[in-house]
């Protein structure tokens, strides 16, 4: 049996990333209207694979579905800021402690390898190559360190967290990449990070869980500047 996508699957995964990467990123304000008809022009789709995408978004959290009213963005607020920046962080620190105990060779050489390439992002050529290039990195590293959990179901959940605190994420990313004290501390706590995990010391645990709260007050800032509640 092929593994090959339909042309509808690729239609619909089209859809889902476009317009997942415009939530992320604001185009689609919280609490926006999508209509079918803005979403039609602006990705050249039909409604079928929009449809299948905005339901995707919706198990997301991303966006809500409204009975008989089509679907809106969801809505952001400063309690789900705390709420998903803490789960992440109680979670990232348990697959790390997983991690350092059940982590072989080859995970450490996975951990290197990611953490070499994220180093060498200051070395781009322009903010926009570091925005896009550091996002992409920065989670590279933090996959490939807790990778060593060697558990499956875990790493789904991560994903989950992940994919609900993306809107927060890029909130901060935009602040942090742009400037570069703001960087060069965030470099700072990956590589102080990267050694207590190479020398399996058992505090990595604790400095994940703290490196990932890191961000919540910046946030926390932008958003009440915005009006969030």
């Amino acid at each position: 049996m092929s593994n090959l996508e339909t042309p509808r699957e690729n239609l619909a995964k089209a859809a889902y990333q476009g317009l997942k990467q415009d939530i992320i990123r604001s185009h689609f304000e919280p609490g926006e209207k999508l209509l079918m008809s803005t979403l039609k022009t602006r990705y050249g789709l039909g409604v079928s694979p929009l449809r299948e995408a905005l339901s995707q978004l919706v198990v997301e959290r991303l966006v809500t579905a409204e009975s008989q009213r089509g679907f809106r963005v969801s809505p952001m607020s400063l309690a789900e800021l705390q709420d998903i920046y803490d789960a992440r962080a109680q979670l990232e620190g348990l697959v790390v402690e997983l991690a350092l105990a059940r982590g072989d060779d080859m995970w450490e050489a996975g951990v290197v390898a990611a953490h070499h390439a994220l180093a060498k992002v200051t070395q781009l050529d322009s903010v926009e190559d570091q925005l896009s290039h550091w996002d992409v990195r920065h989670q590279a590293f933090h996959q490939a360190v807790a990778a060593g959990c060697c558990s499956p179901q875990l790493l789904v959940v991560r994903q989950t967290l992940m994919d609900q605190a993306a809107r927060y994420r890029y909130l901060w990313l935009r602040q942090t990449v742009f400037s570069e004290q703001a960087l060069a501390i965030k470099q700072q706590e990956h590589q102080a990070l990267f050694d207590a995990i190479l020398a399996r010391n058992p505090q990595a645990g604790t400095m994940m869980r703290d490196h990932l709260l890191s961000p919540v007050a910046l946030i926390t800032r932008i958003l009440t500047e915005k009006g969030v509640r």
